[in-house]
């Protein structure tokens, strides 16, 4: 039963995490580039937004450890098109081998953020 909670809160958490950091892109999206945003412009997407959303965020844009960890688990910006970025969460609650995952997509220009909450063992982890 404990264990059952746990792994719901923490799916839970790395939803709530992912839609703060959503929103966050949002936010350098629509941030001029004077003032060290987007300027509304994703240009063709692509591993250098990755990493500029990397840098904005305050994440690590090493290539064998991308991203953020925090209590609730691991999140890296998976992809950047022209009009769409997928930060995906990976929980660090496991229950029948599992982990509880977010997948957020944010799609531009409206900033539209939907997310998709799943449970993935290590051989489905694509993000």
């Amino acid at each position: 039963m404990f264990n059952n909670q746990a792994y719901s809160a923490n799916k839970s958490a790395i939803a709530a995490e992912a839609q703060t950091y959503a929103t966050q892109v949002v936010q350098f999206y629509k941030t001029p580039k004077s003032q060290g945003g987007l300027g509304g412009d994703l240009g063709t997407g692509g591993e250098t937004v990755v990493k500029s959303i990397h840098d904005y965020l305050g994440w690590e844009t090493e290539a064998d450890a991308p991203g953020a960890t925090s209590e609730s688990g691991a999140f890296t910006v998976t992809s950047a098109s022209a009009t769409a970025v997928i930060i995906t969460g990976k929980g660090n609650a496991v229950r029948n081998g599992k982990n509880p995952q977010v997948v957020t997509t944010v799609t531009f220009p409206a900033g539209t953020i939907t997310a998709v909450l799943s449970d993935v063992g290590d051989e489905e982890d694509d993000g």
